[in-house]
């Protein structure tokens, strides 16, 4: 305890050591009026209230950047009690380090109270990941801790300025991605900043820095001992980022992708399983930019479908009957995959669904395509079908058979039917009629008298 306090006494303060860079609106750009009003309302209350309060990290970068923001966060040296207090509709969340969701209309901003500097009791684990962290400290430290410059900016609604600890803003202007402090030891303290690197790279165009290139080929096995959920949130943000054909590149290149996604390590190698897998991330990308929904069950379903269709296939070589084998391919993918992302169960079942559906978009005949039509999951099921007629892997003849059943009229559906085959694997039981008994039949035969 005492060797604590004599630590905080007389360690180094950050704040003296560096003094930040105010810039005015003239230099980069971002109007309060381009915040949306929930992140204005957020900072003002809690500016009001005689708490330092900013719009921090991803928004600022991304307005300068001319993108628009997904989200905004807010920094401040308030506790998250005296948040709590301040928003009625507010909680607050995590163990690692306390934040507090503040709920504004339909938009949740999230205010997190500026952070200490890691020190000794800092609790990680043996390979340096930090565990524990819930030290508040100065605006200073706070900027130290973020991870790159361009993520260390804090943008004050009522004056309109940015504060700038590290040169984020110069660095955003001439494409540069770097890491604050040792690279090596930023990425040991947490793992997941390599992919962030190769994620916001790839989404600002930006260069990553040599020396914060170099450490990521060198310790990518860090990435093991990341628990799966925060793997499985890494990666959808990345999968859904609008850039995730120049991700996946990225990955690549930083031999990021081997043993993250395991499927990635053969699908990417075989020229059709690597043709779908582009042609569903471009199709994502394109939806993302044009503002279109996109789906997550669906990404990952693209992405592991030619796993579960060689484990398929291999169990109906072995003489496993069809729709069996496709269930048991299905949990056996699933269950490998869960290893090293935690898909949750509500995607999961998006997932088995859209696979579940593409025997069935072979039955062309009788009742199976008006139920197939009545399906929730139709309409994802048929651009998966298109996606996989597409890359090659079926004729192009089947999904255009049921894009024209489906926007037929009734009569013109039931002459588009194919005739019924009989299937050899499920014979008729022949019918047997019994003989009507005879008089007597059943007894038992009468004991012989003679002698």
């Amino acid at each position: 305890m005492i060797r604590k306090l004599l630590r905080r006494v007389f360690k180094r303060d950050p704040s003296k050591s560096a003094e930040p860079s105010l810039i005015p609106v003239a230099r980069h750009g971002i109007r309060r009026e381009d915040l949306t009003p929930a992140a204005r309302r957020v900072c003002a209350t809690l500016q009001e209230a005689g708490h330092k309060a900013y719009v921090v990290g991803g928004a600022v970068r991304d307005l300068i950047a001319g993108i628009p923001p997904k989200d905004y966060d807010v920094a401040t040296n308030a506790t998250p009690e005296e948040v709590r207090a301040l928003f009625r509709r507010s909680r607050i969340i995590g163990r690692r380090f306390k934040i507090v969701h503040v709920m504004v209309g339909n938009e949740t901003i999230e205010v997190s109270t500026f952070r200490a500097l890691h020190d000794e009791d800092t609790v990680t684990d043996e390979h340096g990941r930090v565990l524990h962290d819930n030290v508040y400290g100065s605006q200073a430290e706070d900027a130290a801790r973020r991870d790159f410059t361009v993520n260390a900016l804090y943008y004050d609604p009522a004056d309109e300025t940015v504060i700038d600890y590290h040169d984020g803003v110069a660095d955003l202007k001439d494409k540069t991605l770097r890491m604050i402090g040792d690279p090596v030891q930023r990425y040991r303290e947490d793992p997941v900043r390599m992919l962030r690197a190769v994620r916001l790279a790839a989404k600002l165009g930006l260069s990553i820095e040599a020396a914060t290139r170099k450490p990521i080929g060198e310790i990518s096995e860090l990435l093991e001992n990341v628990p799966s959920a925060r793997l499985f949130d890494e990666m959808l943000k990345l999968l859904t980022s609008g850039y995730a054909v120049v991700c996946l590149k990225r990955l690549r290149e930083e031999g990021l992708h081997k043993g993250l996604l395991p499927l990635l390590d053969v699908i990417l190698n075989q020229p059709m399983g690597e043709k779908f897998v582009w042609l569903s991330l471009e199709n994502t990308d394109q939806r993302v930019r044009d503002g279109k929904p996109i789906s997550a069950g669906f990404l990952f379903a693209t992405l592991l479908w030619h796993e579960v269709l060689a484990n398929w296939n291999t169990r109906r070589e072995a003489g496993e009957h069809s729709t069996p084998a496709l269930m048991a391919a299905m949990n056996e993918v699933l269950e490998q995959q869960a290893e090293k992302l935690a898909i949750t169960r509500r995607i999961s079942a998006d997932i088995t669904e859209i696979w579940a559906l593409q025997p069935r978009f072979e039955r062309r005949s009788g009742k199976m395509p008006y139920r197939l039509l009545e399906q929730p999951r139709f309409r994802a099921g048929y651009d998966f079908l298109r996606l996989r007629a597409e890359s090659g892997e079926i004729p192009l003849e089947l999904p255009e058979w049921w894009d024209s059943f489906a926007h037929s009229q009734p009569d013109a559906r039931e002459a588009m039917l194919q005739p019924e085959r009989a299937d050899p694997a499920r014979k008729k039981r022949r019918r047997v009629r019994r003989k009507p008994k005879a008089e007597g039949a059943g007894e038992a035969p009468a004991q012989s008298t003679s002698e």
